[in-house]
């Protein structure tokens, strides 16, 4: 055999390693995956649901991931039915990603995205959908640093089409907190979260949900810096 040939089957046979190798260690980490137990929401409180959130974040912080309830077992168990243990009414940003920054899995988390995180009758309407029928016992509005909503609302930016839509929905915000000191911007963002969560609480059935103990609402602030998210109170 030729010295090229025999390089060339040697490359071959490394590459094919690298292959077998790479698949291996995906296959370890979807078999960790399927091994860590799910929870669901009828067997966790508020705040036992909220503690299992931020112990995700901890872990996508550190860059410790579990990956759970990714397995394909996971997706049969909620193929016919969900039961989120927690609803999430976030900024539909691209580097916010709530199963990720929370290292969770397929129906784990109820989604509300929309730019700026705001209440609208139609977020509201899917987060009564998914504490009252699916049981969810946390909600959290998520903000998050350096939001593009509510810089535009803080700049008083004219935007085209319905862009300004949710700029105008922040802009009371924006009136509040505008005599305060530090960042503009970042105060409007806490601001907007809090007030937020003041609009979900006008809705009576999340009202009934809190008073029963089955509900508890809470506000995040997302750092895009570091990953981490710091509960707003």
């Amino acid at each position: 055999m030729e010295r090229r040939d025999f390089l060339k089957l040697g490359m071959t046979g490394a590459f094919g390693m690298m292959l077998s190798t790479s698949n291996f260690l995906w296959q370890v980490e979807q078999a960790k995956a399927a091994e860590i137990p799910s929870t669901s929401p009828e067997s966790l409180n508020p705040d036992a649901a909220l503690q299992k959130l931020m112990e995700g974040n901890q872990r996508f912080v550190q860059h410790q991931p579990q990956y759970p309830d990714q397995s394909a077992l996971r997706l049969q168990e909620v193929a016919q039915a969900q039961h989120p243990f927690a609803t999430i009414l976030s900024c539909a940003d691209s580097r916010v990603p709530a199963e990720i920054v929370f290292d969770q899995g397929i129906g784990d988390i109820f989604d509300v995205r929309i730019a700026g995180n705001i209440a609208t009758p139609e977020a509201i309407g899917s987060i009564e959908y998914a504490v009252v029928l699916l049981g969810s016992p946390l909600l959290m509005v998520m903000g998050h640093e350096r939001c593009g909503a509510v810089t535009a609302a803080v700049q008083n930016e004219s935007l085209l089409g319905d862009i300004g839509t949710f700029v105008k929905a922040i802009k009371p915000v924006v009136k509040k907190v505008e005599s305060q000191p530090g960042d503009a911007v970042e105060n409007a963002v806490v601001a907007n979260v809090q007030y937020q969560i003041e609009r979900l609480k006008r809705s009576q059935l999340l009202t009934k949900q809190v008073e029963s103990g089955k509900l508890k609402i809470v506000g995040g602030r997302y750092d895009l810096d570091t990953g981490r998210v710091n509960i707003i109170t």
